[in-house]
């Protein structure tokens, strides 16, 4: 299949997905809009129906959807041609993409009617609208300036903190963000930066480059940041036309071929690790050998070229595929469970409703009186799961914080063989000379640097896992809960109108429990930017930014300025006491690393101890952003509860009610919201069969 016809269906696809998203949004807001209608005219009428929590999750469920966009997230080491990958994507030499490392500030590139840049800075300057050219010219830096740059540890643009490229782009139209992050290979900071933005995108597209496969660095960060964190990564080895320039006959068809599969075989060595989903092998779809600079050029000269033997056709596929299809299924999923929770919750009103219009006032309290206890009970389950997120709150706080002590605690164990693979290719004579000692010194900090990050990172997973753990838990805890105080909620609507009510949904648990009981089993989102899906990969809230960011932050600056010192104290004795004529790189590489796990361990506990508190404090906010949200979910379904049958007595004891009026009104009222239902649900199964 050639690029373009790959490209169009995918944008075809975008399109229906842009269209199935509106669909859906306008099911959600012209249902929140009729209760919300409703509620306002039962002001005088039979009262308010205490719908206020479905008509706002339905509103913001809606902006959601309509505001909604892929977000990609482009990585990869310096020089690998991401910005070229880019620009071969939408077909024009956009975004600078020479040799050097260009992209020295993160890059959003999202669609607009006018081309144009935007700079955002992080200080109090007003955002910059430049174009294209002044853009590449002023934060594009020579290899002389950038390596003066790391040598002195600071940063090109200090003052920016990121630009966003508008573009006229039909890519982007169609509801496509990219994200352009500076190389990872460059400084820890920048690096942190790019690594901030993962759990905050839909996919991730990490560039590597054929002619450098899967070096340290490259390994490091995938093993760190990416495995094992359940996210959707897609593998570009770039430059794969350049194989043959290093043969010794580029035009041997076999010398080619075998140089290929040497290379096929050395890239999946190192990434099929990252390529399991639910335990199947998905290296086929996740892995393409891509040729950018000759995609690019292509385009440039023909943008409807074919781009057949560039990789691009392949991957575009593949990348429809998982945004198209398993992204938007996911997202679609949970606007309709919204829908389908408040189609609910509006049925259970109106049945609980109707029956009552007839009594007077003395039967209508008793009535109400006599539902009293069941009341308290659904007051008992709320509190009964509170004291349980409070409990498995504290039980991780302290788990999670104690095994950072104790994994802190034991580094030193293993410090001489895991610091080899860190350490530079330092010159030891260099530091017995002042003139050059300031960069042997700045070396070793950045080897510190990085060991330090990457043992955080590891340990990182734990903490990742223990938190996995423990939502899951209370996933299960939120669907028994839920399910109790359904036939709670069932036994009041039955003593109040003399009838039993059968499901209005369907027959499961999931479907028959209350809207808070989703939210917490982490069903639906209504965070930005955030499709919750497997367990509790994120309950509305990201627990990973809260904890994971905090966690790097705290812990790198905590122990980086320890190593400082180490390295400009006891290691530089040590080295110095060999002598001059005894220095040799072996015996002083020892000597350093000994010098080095001496003072590391000294300083060890210190830290455990001084981080063990903020570890615990943000690990315990998590769980309590979770219960706040539950708690306040769980009581204003009781005070709704409460407050629509308060409602009726106000209106009965303020005035006569026309019943048949009142009737005929919450029968449309019930019909409009089964009605948008429907719609939803008719563009929902017609996602679900198109794709």
């Amino acid at each position: 299949m050639s690029y373009k016809l790959q490209t169009d269906n995918f944008i075809n696809d975008l399109d229906r997905v842009a269209r199935v998203r509106s669909q859906v949004a306008n099911c959600l807001a012209n249902m929140a809009q009729t209760m919300k209608n409703s509620e306002s005219a039962g002001k005088k009428a039979s009262g308010e129906l205490g719908l206020s929590r479905d008509i706002e999750d339905l509103s913001k469920a809606s902006t959601n959807l309509r505001q909604g966009v892929f977000r990609l997230l482009v990585l990869g080491d310096m020089k690998r041609g991401k910005s070229t990958f880019l620009n071969a994507l939408i077909g024009e030499n956009l975004l600078p993409s020479d040799v050097n490392p260009c992209t020295a500030i993160l890059t959003i590139l999202r669609y607009g009617t006018e081309k144009k840049v935007t700079v955002y800075f992080c200080d109090s300057t007003l955002p910059e609208v430049i174009d294209f050219k002044s853009f590449k010219q002023r934060y594009t830096i020579d290899p002389a300036e950038a390596k003066r740059l790391e040598k002195e540890k600071k940063q090109a643009f200090p003052n920016v903190d990121y630009a966003v490229v508008e573009y006229p782009l039909a890519l982007l139209e169609k509801g496509i963000e990219i994200v352009d992050s500076p190389g990872l290979n460059d400084t820890e900071a920048r690096n942190e930066l790019s690594l901030g933005y993962i759990n905050n995108c839909h996919a991730i597209l990490f560039v590597l480059r054929a002619t450098q496969p899967c070096t340290l660095a490259e390994r490091r960060y995938l093993e760190n940041y990416i495995k094992g964190r359940g996210l959707g990564v897609f593998f570009l080895i770039n430059a794969w036309d350049q194989i043959k320039e290093s043969l010794i006959d580029p035009d041997d068809p076999e010398e080619i071929a075998a140089a290929e599969n040497r290379l096929r075989k050395v890239f999946q060595s190192n990434l099929a690790d990252y390529c399991y989903l639910d335990g199947y092998n998905i290296y086929e779809e996740r892995v393409f050998e891509i040729s950018a600079l000759k995609a690019l050029r292509l385009r440039i000269k023909n943008p409807s070229a074919s781009l057949d033997k560039t990789g691009f056709p392949e991957f575009i596929g593949a990348l429809s595929t998982f945004l198209t299809k398993e992204r938007a299924i996911s997202e679609f999923r949970q606007a309709r469970t919204i829908a389908r929770q408040s189609h609910s919750r509006v049925k259970e009103a109106i049945q609980r409703r109707i029956p009552l219009l007839e009594e007077d006032v003395k039967q209508l309290k008793q009535r109400i009186n006599s539902v009293d206890p069941e009341f308290q009970k659904l007051n008992d389950i709320c509190q009964g799961f509170k004291d349980e997120i409070k409990s498995v709150r504290d039980s991780k706080a302290r788990t999670i914080a104690d095994s950072f002590r104790n994994y802190v605690l034991t580094l030193g164990n293993t410090f001489e063989t895991d610091f080899l693979q860190y350490q530079p290719d330092l010159r030891f004579m260099d530091f017995l000379s002042s003139g050059r000692r300031e960069a042997f010194e700045a070396g070793l900090r950045e080897a510190f640097e990085r060991y330090v990050n990457d043992k955080l990172a590891a340990w990182s997973l734990t903490a990742e896992k223990e938190m996995d753990s423990a939502f899951f838990q209370l996933s299960k805890s939120a669907a028994n809960y839920g399910a109790s105080y359904t036939k709670i909620t069932d036994k009041i609507t039955e003593k109040l109108t003399g009838q039993k009510i059968p499901p209005i949904m369907g027959s499961t648990n999931e479907d028959n429990s209350p809207s808070w009981a989703k939210w917490a089993a982490g069903l639906f989102s209504l965070a930005r930017g955030n499709i919750a899906g497997v367990a509790m990969a994120g309950a509305g809230f990201d627990w990973k930014n809260i904890v994971l960011n905090f966690i790097t932050v705290m812990g790198v600056g905590a122990m980086i300025t320890a190593v400082s010192g180490i390295v400009l104290g006891p290691i530089g004795l040590a080295l110095l006491g060999l002598g001059i004529g005894v220095v040799q790189a072996d015996q002083a590489r020892k000597e350093l690393v000994k010098a080095a796990k001496k003072e590391l361990v000294k300083y060890l506990p210190q830290v455990a101890q001084q981080q063990w508190q903020p570890i615990y404090d943000a690990v315990k906010e998590c769980f309590e952003v979770y219960e706040k949200e539950v708690t306040e979910r769980m009581n204003d379904d009781i005070k709704n509860r409460k407050a629509e049958l308060d409602n009726l007595i106000s209106q009965k004891e303020s005035y006569e009610i026309n019943n048949g009026a009142e009737l005929s009104r919450l029968k449309q009222l019930e019909t409009e919201v089964t009605q948008e239902l429907g719609n939803l649900e008719i563009a929902y199964q017609g996602f679900l069969a198109a794709a």
